[in-house]
C-alpha cells in the first residue's frame, strides 16, 4: 500500500510537470475583480467656488503639499504652507494661481491644480423653480444669463405665466426682486429681458391664472 501511494503521487507530479512543459497551464486561481474608484464630480472650468464645496489641491512633485479640503463657512481654505486662503468667488484656475504665489516662497516654480471634487455650495448655484419643464438648481458659470438658465431647465412649461416671472437676488444681505418677461424673451426675442445672473439667484416662474 505504501509503494502504491508513492507511485500515484509521483504520477500526479509528473502530470503537472508535463502540462507546464507542453504549454498547458493549470487552471488559474480565482482572482477577485478590482474595485474601481468612483470618478470625481465634474464641474466646468468657470465654476465659481463657494462655501461647502470640497476641493483637491494638487501640487506637482510635492505630494506632501497635496490635500483635499472643504471650503469653510468663512469662504477660506487652509492647506500645507497656505493658511486662510480665500476661495469663495474664484474659479479653480484662479484659486490655483493664488496658491502658487504663496507657495513660491517655499517651493521652486510651484505648479498647482485645483479640482472641485464635491460641488455643494448654494453660492455657486442658480435655482429655477415653478412652471418650467425641469425645475432644478444648476451650477453657475461666469457670463450666465436668464436665457441660459431657462434653456438648461428645458424651457417654459405649457401653463407658465412667463411674463410674470421674478428674479430673486440677495444684495448686501437684503432680498431684492426683479420682474422679467420670460415669454417675451423666449418667444419674441426681447433681449432686454435677458439679464445677467449671479450665484445664488432664484428664478421663479408662476402658473398662469387661467
Amino acid at each position: 500500500m505504501h509503494l502504491k501511494r508513492i507511485f500515484v503521487t509521483t504520477l500526479g507530479a509528473l502530470g503537472v510537470f508535463a502540462s507546464s512543459a507542453f504549454g498547458q497551464a493549470a487552471p488559474p486561481a480565482a482572482v477577485s475583480e478590482p474595485v474601481l474608484a468612483q470618478p470625481a464630480a465634474v464641474v466646468t472650468p468657470d465654476y465659481v467656488i463657494g462655501p461647502g464645496d470640497v476641493v483637491q489641491v494638487f501640487v506637482w512633485r510635492n505630494p506632501e503639499l497635496t490635500t483635499t479640503v472643504p471650503v469653510r463657512p468663512d469662504g477660506k481654505i487652509s492647506t500645507p504652507l497656505v493658511e486662510d486662503m480665500v476661495a469663495v468667488g474664484k474659479n479653480p484656475s484662479a484659486l490655483a494661481r493664488d496658491i502658487e504665489k504663496v507657495l513660491a516662497d517655499y517651493v521652486r516654480s510651484p505648479q498647482v491644480n485645483v479640482i472641485v471634487t464635491a460641488p455643494a455650495s448654494v453660492f455657486s448655484q442658480v435655482k429655477v423653480i415653478g412652471q418650467v419643464l425641469k425645475p432644478q438648481a444648476i451650477a453657475f458659470r461666469e457670463g450666465m444669463t436668464v436665457l441660459d438658465a431657462v434653456l438648461a431647465v428645458g424651457g417654459l412649461a405649457p401653463y407658465a405665466a412667463g411674463n410674470r416671472a421674478r428674479l430673486l437676488r440677495t444684495i448686501d444681505g437684503k432680498n431684492t426682486e426683479m420682474k422679467i418677461k420670460l415669454s417675451s424673451l423666449v418667444n419674441d426675442g426681447d433681449m432686454k429681458q435677458n439679464l445677467a445672473l449671479k450665484p445664488g439667484d432664484v428664478l421663479v416662474v408662476p402658473e398662469s391664472r387661467f
